[in-house]
């Protein structure tokens, strides 16, 4: 759907890592490890009325977390960096240099409001997919995660929530598939060693 979008690295971050909008927008250069492997959650950006652009800590401790990147997020986080250093160049000593991944044509933080109206709506729109919240992405990755069987404590902490509760509480909706997964696994680990056992008794 973003495939050479301007924000797409925004966009795929969002879907594989769960961060809340402020978190992604608070990113900078400097939270990326060498390799590029590895971001470190440090602060927050939003734009709060006649105060401007407010860079906050994150919301909890538990927030203030380091995430492994996949493969994809790193290749377009890369993208992006040529984009920008090209961008850079263009706008030459206009460019107000404070090391944001993401960030508007002159180097400033981005607006959430403007992310909404002129690139994320107009990207569902064009696949035609209902108008989601930017939000709904980090329940996708989550929920993803969660149905892939990877344990409720690594979602908790890869989400930066201050509780595996608030895990539970908040995706318990994911929780009755799982079950039956589980079931099923159960199902199929009994009926071979029943098989194995009435084989063993035969010979």
């Amino acid at each position: 759907m973003a495939q050479g979008d301007p924000l797409e690295a925004l966009y795929v971050l969002a879907l594989t890592t769960g961060m809340r909008q402020g978190e992604l927008l608070g990113l900078k250069w400097a939270d990326l490890s060498s390799d590029m492997k590895k971001l470190q959650v440090r602060r927050t950006v939003a734009r709060i009325g006649r105060l401007g652009f407010v860079v906050d800590e994150p919301k909890t401790v538990k927030s203030r977390r380091n995430i492994y990147l996949t493969d994809i997020a790193i290749d377009t986080l890369r993208r992006h960096r040529v984009h920008q250093h090209e961008q850079r160049l263009q706008m030459g000593a206009t460019w107000n240099d404070q090391d944001w991944i993401f960030c508007n044509q002159l180097g400033n933080p981005l607006e959430a409001s403007n992310i909404m109206r002129r690139s994320f709506k107009p990207l569902l729109q064009k696949a035609g997919l209902p108008m989601i919240r930017f939000h709904d992405l980090r329940h996708s990755a989550a929920t993803l995660l969660l149905t892939m069987d990877i344990h409720p404590k690594i979602v908790q902490e890869l989400l930066g929530h201050s509780t595996i509760s608030m895990t539970l509480d908040t995706y318990s909706h994911v929780l009755p598939s799982l079950q039956a997964q589980a079931v099923t696994r159960l199902n199929g680990l009994f009926t071979t060693a029943a098989s194995e056992h009435d084989a063993c008794c035969w010979q």
